[in-house]
């Protein structure tokens, strides 16, 4: 198979040749190394007269070049995965255009552990933020591999979540294997590498062009058992990946958000469409089948040590900021009182104040 892997790099590294194609072609011909030995009068017969042909056939002359590219990729650290190596995803088979090329610095996700793909907007706000990060450390402490794409915003911010929490994380990437798009996440890209896997259907040196990004969804939502959306619009790549999870029959979950909200747009579309509407990672966990005890949260573990006055105070709040008189009509507990327990919460971390607002902070 070594020989055949050969001639299927040089093939997949042809410009627009895509899986379908590559598997169409392998079928047509009988194997990789067949297209290759073939005369052009032969492969246009399989063929026809068509681009692909044309550009089979004037790459045979890279292939040396290829070659040579191809043996240096294991002394670069880098994994070169097909359907037709025994490590290969067995979750990716199942979707209809499976990658047939996968290159992995790192590891790939284990299958016996759970996998939940978090994604969203590269423009998300404070909430945003917060909630990628939290409930991406939640489901990496409980043993969940997390896996994203790398991107700006939502995706970062899930990354760094489930790399404080105990569990793998995974990066899909829209570009090769060799470049971390976008550059700001040079250092989380290495630290992936070395908590988890970094993951591309593209080989060395190709640019992140934006057709490849919505591509290499599919791969995201492949690899889950479940995908959660934090926050979207109701155009965007992240809604890309859920309708894909959905055609791919895996589990949907979004956060909700206002109706003025642009960003809630998308996942409140989603919970329209049948999607679990989700507000803490135990939801989530239930879903995959976690038992409750796998689930206590730290903050759930810390708030047993505040007054019974902070513990209500801080009941009444959630990641929408609130005013003070709204903790005060939800509380009933008198306004000095009430203005107190929200000074020692902010002071020891459990929330924050947003002008003469106030919101949880969340905690992991």
């Amino acid at each position: 198979m070594n020989k055949e892997k050969l001639y299927l790099y040089w093939l997949s590294r042809l410009p627009g040749i895509g899986p379908i194609s590559l598997r169409k072609i392998r079928d047509k011909a009988g194997s990789f190394q067949n297209i290759y030995n073939m005369e052009e009068k032969q492969l246009k017969a399989i063929l026809g007269n068509t681009g692909t042909a044309e550009t089979i056939l004037k790459g045979k002359k890279k292939l040396g070049e290829m070659g040579e590219e191809y043996h240096r990729l294991e002394e670069r650290g880098i994994k070169f995965i097909t359907p037709y190596d025994s490590q290969y995803p067995e979750k990716l088979r199942n979707i209809y255009d499976y990658p047939m090329t996968l290159y992995v610095r790192g590891a790939l996700p284990l299958l016996e552990k759970k996998t939940v793909a978090v994604v969203g907007t590269r423009n998300c706000s404070s909430y945003g933020r917060q909630t990628a990060e939290s409930f991406s450390k939640v489901l990496s402490d409980c043993g969940v591999q997390v896996i994203s794409g790398l991107a700006r915003g939502i995706d970062s911010w899930s990354h760094k979540g489930a790399l404080s929490g105990k569990t793998a994380t995974f990066a899909v990437l829209g570009s090769g294997i060799d470049c971390c798009y976008p550059r700001e996440n040079l250092q989380l890209f290495m630290k992936i590498m070395e908590n988890g896997g970094v993951i591309s259907e593209y080989g060395p040196g190709v640019r992140p062009y934006p057709y490849q990004f919505p591509m290499r969804n599919r791969i995201i939502s492949g690899l889950a058992d479940g995908v959660l959306v934090v926050e979207a619009k109701e155009k965007s790549g992240s809604l890309i990946t859920a309708e894909l999870a959905l055609e791919q029959g895996k589990e949907i979950f979004a956060l909700p958000g206002r109706m003025i909200d642009e960003l809630s747009a998308g996942c409140n579309k989603l919970i329209q469409w049948g999607g679990m509407c989700v507000t803490s990672p135990e939801q989530i966990l239930e879903a995959l089948g976690f038992q409750k005890g796998e689930m206590l949260r730290e903050d759930e573990k810390n708030i047993k040590g505040l007054a019974n006055i902070e513990k209500m105070v801080y009941s009444c709040l959630d990641l929408q900021p609130k005013s003070l008189e709204e903790v005060v009509a939800e509380s009933g507990i008198p306004v000095g009182t009430c203005m107190s327990a929200l000074f020692q919460l902010e002071r020891a971390g459990y929330i924050r104040a947003v002008g003469h607002y106030y919101e949880k902070k969340l905690r992991v």
